[in-house]
């Protein structure tokens, strides 16, 4: 059985933080750096997905601009061209479309309203547990462990 990525978000729980548009880039980083992740979801006073804030929009604009990061709002530099997921999709097809557009972070929505966010390393892990299941099922039956 393939494991879905709502399985995943179960497991790792629906929290997902995230910042509004107006908030400085600085603020956002404090959010970061705060709760140890390396993106953030950009949502609209009433909670709507806006965008998504990441470690490379922060390097990014560092490059352009690192005088103005106390002062810069998040809503001109976040990414807002969003790849999303659904809770019903597989991990394999979340891991190719993060490989395939060489990013970290997938906001997984259902029915419109945000319900997790799943990172590269929650889908190596989910597949590393598969692996690691398969492998014991296949040890025991060839250790006879199984009626025949």
């Amino acid at each position: 059985m393939k494991t879905k990525i709502m399985d995943l978000i179960r497991e790792k729980g629906s929290e997902v933080i995230s910042v509004r548009s107006d908030n400085t880039i600085f603020e956002a980083i404090q959010v970061m750096v705060n709760h140890n992740i390396g993106a953030v979801l950009v949502v609209s006073e009433d909670g709507k997905l806006k965008g998504i804030f990441t470690e490379r929009d922060i390097l990014k604009e560092c490059v352009k601009r690192s005088d103005q990061l106390k002062s810069t709002k998040v809503e001109s530099v976040m990414t807002t061209d969003l790849i999303i997921g659904l809770p019903e999709d597989e991990v394999e097809y979340l891991m190719g479309v993060i490989t395939e557009n060489k990013i970290r972070h997938i906001p997984i929505l259902s029915e419109g309203k945000i319900s997790g966010m799943i990172s590269i390393g929650d889908l190596v892990k989910s597949q590393l547990k598969d692996v690691e299941y398969e492998n014991h099922y296949l040890r025991d039956y060839i250790m006879g462990k199984y009626p025949g």
